[in-house]
C-alpha cells in the first residue's frame, strides 16, 4: 500500500475514519454520536496484513484533529482508542 490517505464517513448520528484501497477496508474506526458536541468512539479495526505498521494510531489522530476542529469532546469505550488515549499525552485535550 502506498501513501497513506484517510477518509471520513458520516451520517449524521455514526460515522468512521477508514483506510481504504479499492473497494476493500484495511483500517476502520467507528464512532456514534452522543448529542451535537460529543462522540463515542466504539470500535477500532485494523486488516492483519498491516498490524504493526501504526495504522490504528493514525486513524485515531485523524479522528482527534476532527474533534478539535469542530469542538467535539470524545469517549473513548474502545479499549485500543482508551490505551492509545493514556500513552499519548497529546491527544488528550479532547477526551471528554
Amino acid at each position: 500500500m502506498a501513501e497513506i490517505k484517510i477518509k471520513q464517513e458520516f451520517d449524521g448520528k455514526r460515522g468512521s475514519f477508514y483506510l481504504e484501497e479499492g473497494a476493500r477496508r484495511f483500517g476502520e474506526m467507528v464512532y456514534v454520536m452522543a448529542g451535537p458536541k460529543k462522540m463515542i468512539i466504539e470500535h477500532t479495526e485494523v486488516d492483519e496484513s498491516l498490524k504493526g505498521q501504526g495504522i490504528g494510531l493514525k486513524l485515531l489522530v485523524e479522528l482527534v484533529d476532527y474533534a478539535r476542529e469542530e469542538e467535539i469532546k470524545v469517549i473513548p469505550l474502545c479499549p485500543f482508542a482508551k490505551a492509545m488515549f493514556k500513552k499519548n499525552e497529546e491527544l488528550q485535550d479532547v477526551l471528554n
